[in-house]
């Protein structure tokens, strides 16, 4: 059994301990979703959540948080204290951005295994000591770039990779959020390290994925206090035929808390979606659409229905890489590592209205 540990109750601590755990409309704890793991302990700095009181928890899609009973679950109000237990084998780090590095270090030099919550760092350079205290101590650093766990982007990567409907051969993607008002954690952007990372890594670690690391970046946007807010990215290959672009950032207008959506062409086929969070409400203006050979259908999807379940996918893929000694590329460190770089080229880019290399 991987016993799992959870650092931070936000919004993330909330989609993955609802991805791993069994629990009743009242709060109680049935069980664990995961084959061979289970969440037995989590760390925050609030006496209410210690407790159960997740109600204060809102994000910009799925339910708000709830009240649980927590006597099943060990808890700490320090992380440091956790990663001191013999009896936590993955440490599970849900928390801010600027806080990544130097709690997955902690939490390898004291023997866990690490799974952390997007992006990997806010620095290429953090990331960089992170991988080689993973590499020194043995420990994985897994990072939880959720995407490619969605089902409708679950389908186009495995679609793309199969060749069934020839090489791609150009895509858009699109991921906006207005300003969110929904976390104190999130109210300034700037310590995220810009939407252009906090946001719009999805697109380039996805992007990264299905097409290897871009060679360059050409972006257009708007740069605040020298974080990207906005950005728009042709991402430069080789093959000067494969045109693929994304739009992402957080200028949207409140009442547009979430959008997302992509193109993607094929030799003999074309992948359309669209949803987001309109209004208050989860709006798909176009479900996971497949168009070939003059037929339009919707195919089915692999994984669950719940909001969650990406997240159960992605903590399965944890448990399953620790029990087998294999760290599947969709968590990969380096991966993670190389689409925060390409973050970086773009506000580069940005700033010097030049296309401008990846690392």
């Amino acid at each position: 059994m991987v016993r799992i540990g959870i650092v931070g109750i936000g919004f993330m601590g909330w989609a993955h301990f609802s991805g791993a755990v069994k629990f009743t409309d009242k709060g109680k704890i049935t069980g664990s979703k995961l084959k061979g793991g289970a969440v037995t302990t989590i760390c925050a700095r609030s006496p209410e959540k210690l407790i159960g009181d997740w109600t204060s928890i809102q994000g910009n899609f799925g339910p708000p948080g709830a009240s649980l009973d927590l006597t099943k679950i060990v808890a700490f109000d320090d992380y440091e204290k956790m990663f001191a237990s013999p009896d936590i084998d993955l440490v599970d780090i849900c928390l801010p951005n600027d806080k990544h590095e130097e709690v997955a270090i902690a939490a390898m030099n004291a023997g866990k295994h690490v799974l952390i919550e997007k992006p990997i760092a806010l620095d290429p350079r953090s990331a960089d000591r992170m991988i080689a205290v993973s590499r020194k101590t043995g420990c994985k650093l897994m990072v939880a770039q959720v995407l490619p766990f969605f089902p409708e982007f679950r389908f186009a990567a495995e679609t793309i990779a199969s060749g069934k409907y020839g090489k791609l051969l150009a895509a858009n993607f699109r991921r906006v959020i207005s300003s969110p008002k929904w976390s104190s954690d999130m109210s300034d952007f700037r310590k995220l390290g810009g939407w252009g990372i906090d946001l719009h890594i999805h697109d380039n670690h996805f992007i990264s994925l299905i097409c290897g690391v871009p060679q360059q970046v050409f972006s257009r946007g708007i740069l605040q206090d020298g974080f990207v807010n906005h950005v728009h990215t042709q991402y430069i290959y080789d093959d000067p035929s494969l045109a693929v672009t994304a739009v992402s950032g957080g200028i949207a207008a409140e009442g547009l808390a979430f959008s997302a959506g992509f193109e993607i062409y094929l030799e003999r086929a074309t992948l359309l979606y669209s949803a987001g969070t309109i209004g208050g409400e989860w709006v798909q203006d176009r479900p996971l659409t497949l168009v070939s050979g003059g037929k339009v259908t919707e195919p089915k999807l692999k994984g669950g229905a719940e909001w969650c379940s990406a997240f159960t996918s992605e903590l399965q893929s944890a448990v399953d890489a620790i029990k087998t000694g294999e760290t599947p590329r969709l968590l990969s460190n380096e991966l993670a590592r190389d689409a925060l770089k390409v973050c970086h080229a773009e506000a580069k880019s940005i700033l010097t209205c030049k296309p401008a290399r990846v690392g």
